[in-house]
C-alpha cells in the first residue's frame, strides 16, 4: 500500500501548495503549514456478526484457550474487578485521543468497566516507547502485551520468568502493553485496538475469521461488531476466571442466546480449523523485503492447500490477494489474474467488504493507467464508503488518490482537486504527516528543478 500511494502521490498531491522559490532549511515547514488538517473519525458504527451462535461459541473457546504459537491454555482468564489503564511513557496526543475512544466504545458497547487513571498501579499499562525498544526485544513485531509487567523495563528482567508466561496465567490482575509512539497515528491506534483487546481476552488469532481483528491477516484495523461481542461475552457474569474448557463450553449456549438472539435462528457453518502448515506458508509469504521466488512459492503452497481442504472461504482467497500484490509490478496482467481468483472466494463470502476494498485499491490503479479511470469510479466509491466505516484512513488515503485521478480523466478537474486535497488529511492519519510532507517537498522540489532548468 505504501509504495502504491507513494507513487500516486507524485501526481496527485502536486499543486496543493503554489510555492516558486523555497529555500530547504524552510520547506518542510512552509509545506505543513500549507496542507490541510490531520482528519480523524468521529463516531464508530460497528456491523454485527451475521453468524450462527454456535459457530460464535466455536470461535470464543478457540480464541480463548489456545496462543498464536498453538500452545494451549488450561484456564480461561479475564480482569474479575472494574479495570484501570494507565497511559505511560511518550505517548503523542492522538494516542490519548484514540485511547480516549477505544475505552468509550468498550464501556458501550462491551459492557466492560473500564476507567483511565494519570497515577498509581493500573490494571493495565500502557507504556508509550521507541520502535527501536520493541525490536530489540521483539524484533518481528508492531507491539505486544505481556503478563505481569508494567513496564518495559520489568519486562525484559523478567521475560523468561513464569509471571511473563501466558499459559501459567490463572488470572489478570497486571497486563503490559507496550505501542511504538513513533508511527504514523493509525499505526499507533491499531495497536491500542488490538493488544488492548487482548489484555482484556482473546490471546488467540483465527485466519477463519472475516470480520475481526483477532486474525492475522490484518485487513481490520479496529475492534469489530463481533469483537466487541466476544468481549462482552468475556466479561459476562455467566464466566469467571479458572473455568476450564469444558465449563466455558457448557455456558456460551445460554450467554450468546440472551447477548445475540439473532445468532439463534442463524443456521451453522460447517467450520475447520486452519493447519499450521498454512499459517507458515502464509506467514513466509508475507516475509520481509522485496517479493522472491521463496515467498511466492510459500503462496502458491498455501494456495494448494486451502485447495485440498476445500475451502471456499477468504482463506482460499488470501494466498492469491497475496500473489497478486507480489507480481504486481513487474507482471501486471498476472496480478490482475490473481485478484480475479481472490474476488471470486471473497465475493461468495459473507463479511469480506473490508478485503474487496483492499482489491479494489490494487485493480483500479489499472483501470486508471490504461485510461479507463471514469469506468472504475462506481468500484472505487463503494470501497471508500466500506474504507470510512471501518476507518482505514491509510486506505481511504489511497482509494481518495485514485478517484481523483478518476474524475480528472472524466474532466471533472474540480471535483478531482477537491478529493485530492481531501485524502491528504485522511493520509496525515494513515501515514503519518511526514511522509505526506516529504512526498509533497519531493514534488516541489522537482518542480521548481524543471522550471529553473527550462
Amino acid at each position: 500500500m505504501m509504495r502504491l500511494f507513494a507513487a500516486l502521490a507524485t501526481a496527485a498531491l502536486a499543486g496543493c501548495s503554489q510555492v516558486s522559490t523555497i529555500e530547504p532549511p524552510t520547506r518542510e515547514k512552509i509545506v505543513e503549514a500549507a496542507l490541510p488538517p490531520t482528519r480523524t473519525f468521529s463516531s464508530t458504527r460497528p456491523i454485527p456478526p451475521v453468524r450462527s451462535n454456535v459457530n460464535i461459541a466455536s470461535d470464543f473457546v478457540a480464541l480463548h484457550f489456545a496462543l498464536e504459537s498453538g500452545a494451549e491454555l488450561p484456564v480461561f482468564t479475564r480482569f474479575d474487578q472494574p479495570i484501570t489503564v494507565r497511559l505511560t511513557g511518550t505517548p503523542t496526543a492522538s494516542m490519548q485521543t484514540d485511547l480516549s475512544r477505544l475505552l468509550s466504545r468498550l464501556r458501550r458497547e462491551a459492557g466492560i468497566q473500564i476507567e483511565q487513571v494519570s497515577e498509581g498501579q493500573a490494571n493495565i499499562t500502557i507504556e508509550a516507547v521507541s520502535q527501536r525498544q520493541i525490536r530489540r526485544i521483539l524484533p518481528q513485531a508492531a507491539c505486544f502485551v505481556v503478563p505481569n509487567s508494567s513496564s518495559l523495563e520489568e519486562y525484559r528482567r523478567d521475560r523468561r520468568k513464569n509471571k511473563s508466561n501466558w499459559t501459567e496465567l490463572r488470572s489478570r490482575e497486571r497486563i503490559g502493553v507496550f505501542i511504538p509512539y513513533d508511527v504514523s497515528p493509525q499505526e499507533v491506534r491499531d495497536c491500542l485496538h488490538e493488544e488492548v483487546a487482548q489484555a482484556l481476552g482473546p490471546l488467540n488469532d483465527l485466519y477463519h475469521l472475516p470480520d475481526s481483528v483477532f486474525n492475522d491477516d490484518n485487513f481490520h484495523t479496529i475492534l469489530t461488531g463481533f469483537d466487541m461481542l466476544i468481549l462482552r461475552a468475556t466479561y459476562s457474569p455467566e464466566l469467571r476466571s479458572g473455568m476450564t474448557k469444558e465449563q466455558v463450553t457448557s455456558a456460551l449456549p445460554n450467554l450468546l442466546r440472551r447477548l445475540n438472539p439473532k445468532g439463534q435462528s442463524i443456521r451453522p457453518q460447517p467450520q475447520s480449523d486452519t493447519p499450521r502448515e498454512w499459517i507458515d506458508a502464509v506467514q513466509r509469504a508475507l516475509g520481509p523485503g522485496s517479493p522472491s521466488p521463496r515467498r511466492v512459492r510459500s503462496a502458491q503452497e498455501a494456495a494448494r492447500i486451502g485447495q485440498s481442504k476445500g475451502w471456499t472461504d477468504q482463506r482460499r482467497a488470501y494466498p492469491h490477494y497475496l500473489m497478486g500484490r507480489m507480481s504486481q509490478f513487474d507482471d501486471p496482467e498476472g496480478a490482475r489474474r490473481q485478484y480475479a481468483i481472490a474476488l471470486q472466494y471473497l465475493n461468495a463470502t459473507p463479511g469480506t467488504e473490508v478485503h474487496r476494498a483492499h482489491i479494489t485499491a490494487q485493480t483500479a490503479a489499472y483501470a486508471l493507467a490504461q485510461g479507463r479511470g471514469p469506468d472504475a469510479l462506481p468500484e472505487i466509491n463503494r470501497a471508500i464508503d466500506v474504507m470510512t466505516q471501518a476507518e482505514n484512513a491509510a486506505l481511504l488515503a489511497t482509494l481518495m488518490l485514485l478517484k481523483s485521478e478518476a474524475l480528472r480523466q472524466a474532466g471533472r478537474f474540480d471535483q478531482a482537486r477537491t478529493v485530492r486535497l481531501d485524502s491528504i488529511g485522511w493520509a496525515r492519519y494513515g501515514f503519518g504527516s511526514d511522509v505526506v510532507v516529504r512526498s509533497v517537498t519531493q514534488e516541489i522540489g522537482q518542480s521548481v528543478s524543471r522550471n529553473s532548468d527550462g
